[in-house]
């Protein structure tokens, strides 16, 4: 799992799942902790992911909407999109949806 900070944006890359959620949880805490600001999580290059992983998802989501903040998912693709169907999570965290193409 790669974490790259771009901006407002938390950039991830490779598998996301119970190895990678602890790397995790802690950018997106750090980011929300003491932020004004709201934080955009892409998932575009995620190339799988876990149960483990869409909950560390729905926890920051849950945490940053008590604080004020707001988390944003960008570029789920159909796995993911599928995981959170899944897990049931998906109406705890928000989707950005796909840019429509011209």
């Amino acid at each position: 799992m790669l974490i790259e900070n771009v901006g407002s944006t938390l950039v991830l890359s490779g598998d996301f799942d119970a190895r990678s959620t602890w790397e995790v949880r802690n950018a997106l805490r750090e980011r929300l902790s003491g932020s004004e600001m709201d934080v955009v999580v892409d998932l575009t290059d995620v190339t799988s992911i876990d149960v483990t992983a869409t909950r560390v998802l729905a926890y920051a989501s849950r945490e940053a909407s008590l604080a004020g903040n707001h988390v944003t998912l960008r570029g789920c693709g159909p796995a993911v999109r599928r995981m959170l169907h899944l897990s049931r999570l998906m109406r705890f965290v928000d989707v950005e949806r796909a840019a429509a193409s011209a």
